[in-house]
């Protein structure tokens, strides 16, 4: 289950970058919105959110906006969306967020709650200790995903996303339409099989091929760190099947660099560019790759290029 999701998730982002229906086509231009809206379901929290407001502009701002950027921006994208997965796991610069403001009226002192459990199960890790931290990580991250399906029924019934309280009207009705349906399938799936079974499934398909031992969590926990010619994105390469288990997703640097060149065709591209640019071998130990990023956590997509050191010791 987890693994097609995963491939649930692939196969959309190919939609969204146009690798399906022909990238700037009028049949991509009609019908891939379309297709993310119906295709991201059924879901727990799902996918929806992130690729039709988070992605692209990922791709535009890697690594140049804070976790808190992401809520306060008043345009409709979500600045860079890859904050609100890799904050969990990753050292980050700037503020987290979302904010929440608490009191302040009838002359109460206003409050300011910053409500990021990612950052806060972060602030638990502790260098080289990949075991601890991975398990941590695992807690936050479900932890998260089962409120935001409770967020779900409060924007299906309200209208609106409170997290992102500064977005425009039309971000609101986008997310309340998604989030009406996506509920009431949930609802007619568990009414179907008269039980919580279906809603469980999907909690764990969706999330457990991010989390160790799923082999896909190696590429996912490092394609946006950052290695010593401040490259803010990298690719796992551990063999064809691997690429199959994955469909291309492990091929994130190449993504980057040909964001709508279709995944069958991603690993070609350091065959023919060659190791100037690509590591040619496929022997990464995916043990040893999620060993390293749970012991050793980096800074996301290169944040920390041109921070003092000081600074970068409080970060």
């Amino acid at each position: 289950g987890a693994t097609l999701s995963l491939w649930q998730l692939q196969i959309l982002h190919e939609c969204l970058h146009g690798s399906m229906l022909g990238a700037n086509t009028a049949l991509h231009k009609k019908w891939h919105r379309t297709i993310l809206f119906f295709g991201s379901m059924p879901s727990a929290f799902g996918y929806w959110l992130y690729l039709r407001f988070g992605h692209l502009s990922h791709h535009r701002s890697l690594g140049a906006h804070s976790l808190n950027d992401a809520f306060t921006s008043p345009s409709m994208d979500l600045s860079d969306g890859d904050v609100l997965f890799v904050n969990h796991r990753m050292n980050m610069t700037g503020d987290a967020g979302p904010q929440i403001s608490i009191g302040g009226r009838d002359g109460s002192t206003q409050t300011t709650v910053t409500m990021a459990i990612g950052r806060s199960g972060f602030s638990f890790w502790k260098r080289g200790r990949s075991v601890r931290n991975a398990l941590i990580f695992a807690a936050s991250f479900l932890l998260e995903r089962c409120l935001l399906i409770v967020n779900d029924v409060v924007v299906a019934i309200t209208g609106r996303n409170y997290f992102f309280s500064k977005k425009p009207d039309d971000f609101h009705r986008h997310c309340a339409l998604y989030a009406r349906v996506a509920v009431a399938v949930r609802v007619g799936l568990m009414t179907i099989s008269k039980s919580w079974n279906p809603l469980l499934f999907l909690i764990l398909s969706e999330t457990l091929w991010s989390l160790p031992p799923h082999p896909a969590c190696a590429m996912f926990v490092t394609n946006h760190g950052c290695d010593e010619d401040h490259n803010p994105t990298s690719s796992t390469y551990s063999g064809k099947w691997y690429s199959v288990l994955t469909l291309g997703t492990n091929y994130h640097c190449e993504h980057h660099d040909f964001p709508t060149m279709p995944l069958h065709k991603l690993g070609q591209v350091r065959k023919i560019v060659g190791d100037k640019w690509y590591k040619t071998t496929s022997d990464d130990d995916l043990g040893r790759v999620m060993k390293k990023a749970f012991g050793e956590p980096d800074f996301y997509a290169c944040m920390d290029v041109g921070v003092k050191e000081i600074d970068k010791a409080a970060v």
